[in-house]
């Protein structure tokens, strides 16, 4: 396989069970044949491999482009071991409004599923289903540049540009400068894109900027050469180092040891929330820390566990964690346990006991990681049980738990 960006195909006979999208091709291929991948990925992806027997490929000439078309064949094909990893309702979709100055919207699958309706706009355009949310919102960043278009922050005909105007990445529908006819190109121009017909786009673009020369309208002229030249070169190293980090976290490669831990809490019987907390190789990653408000009715520790660890384990597009840490004791290390299994996770769980004054009094389960990372093992959950408190005293302070 090349060391080269492109989608590859895990396929039985003539049938597609997967699909994925790849910085290198043959490091990404590679690292579904190592040793521990029951350890690195899903029960599922591993049934796949097993499944299997052959592996084919198609190179693109940039990552944003392997993203695109892993998409756009996912949609058609539908493959079996895809749709199962993760919901459909869950995958993320770019949208295109119909209207007289479109905009590009991203969006759930799951708001798509009864009627093609964006807040009271009609769907003309979409495309997806985007495996990765995060690299997605990168992807959008780089095709932005070369195609400024109009999103939901944006109101046509107002009287003061938005702020997208004022770095580049919105044509100015917001203050009348661009005819619909103009803007309608630029959709035209991303929804190629967006198809995967790149060529047919350069080649529709090379025609409209020749038209424009001999017009002698150079200014637009190019404005059109530099698209096709941002097209022919595309600097998508945000995307390379997404992909990094998938990587990181997937294959058996770890530059990085990620855990996250987790801890629910309640003031004087009140309502239930929850917090996960991360530590990268002993250092906390507030970046990453998340907040949840507890669903489920009731004063329930281990159902709120599950919970939230159902919760975040639906978000493919987070770093999966090397270690998961819980506050408790065997209960809430047996229910983390059971909830990843039940998801189709392996990985290693360890919960933080506490005395009577909630002070770690000892740690039990992954007997191998807490020798190796106990400091950091209580460094989360002493974060996870600090967030939660804060967290739970902000939502009662500003009343949102329904009087």
């Amino acid at each position: 396989m090349p060391d080269e960006p492109g989608v590859y195909f895990f396929k039985k006979g003539k049938t597609i069970l997967y699909i994925g999208k790849a910085t290198s091709l043959r490091d990404r291929v590679k690292s579904y044949f190592s040793s521990d991948l029951l350890k690195t990925r899903s029960v599922l992806i591993a049934d796949m491999v097993a499944t299997a027997d052959k592996v084919e490929y198609q190179k693109t000439d940039s990552v944003l482009e392997a993203l695109i078309l892993e998409a756009s064949l996912i949609k058609k094909h539908q493959p079996r071991y895809n749709t199962k990893e993760k919901d459909n309702k869950s995958f993320n979709y770019v949208v295109i409004t119909d209207e007289d100055f479109p905009k590009m919207i991203t969006i759930r699958g799951r708001d798509l599923e009864h009627q093609k309706i964006v807040g009271d706009l009609k769907v003309k355009y979409e495309f997806g289903p985007f495996t990765s949310g995060t690299m997605l919102v990168e992807a959008l960043k780089i095709i932005r540049r070369i195609f400024p278009y109009r999103d939901s922050r944006c109101v046509s005909d107002s009287k003061k540009p938005c702020f997208n105007y004022q770095i580049g990445l919105c044509p100015g529908t917001c203050i009348g400068i661009v005819a619909k006819s103009e803007y309608s190109k630029t959709i035209r121009n991303i929804k190629l894109f967006f198809e995967g017909k790149k060529i047919e786009l350069v080649k529709k673009l090379s025609s409209e900027m020749k038209t424009l020369a001999k017009a002698q309208k150079f200014e637009q002229a190019g404005k059109i050469k530099r698209q096709i030249f941002a097209l022919g070169h595309i600097r998508d190293v945000s995307l390379i180092k997404r992909e990094g980090d998938n990587d990181r976290h997937c294959n058996g490669n770890e530059k990085t040891y990620r855990i996250e831990a987790y801890d629910v809490a309640h003031i004087q019987g009140t309502a239930m929330t929850g917090v996960m907390t991360v530590v990268e190789d002993g250092v906390v990653k507030k970046s990453d820390y998340r907040m949840f408000k507890i669903r489920r009715k009731g004063i329930n520790d281990i159902a709120s566990l599950e919970e939230i660890l159902e919760r975040r384990l639906g978000h493919f597009e987070w770093p999966l964690p090397n270690l998961i840490v819980v506050d408790g004791g065997l209960s809430q290390l047996n229910i983390a346990k059971e909830t990843l299994k039940r998801k189709g996770f392996n990985i290693d769980i360890v919960a933080v006991t506490k005395n009577e004054k909630h002070k770690p009094q000892a740690i039990i389960g992954a007997q191998g990681k807490i020798k190796t990372h106990g400091i950091s093992i209580l460094l989360a959950n002493s974060e996870a049980h600090r967030f939660a408190i804060g967290y739970h005293r902000k939502l009662r302070s500003k009343n949102m738990f329904g009087k």
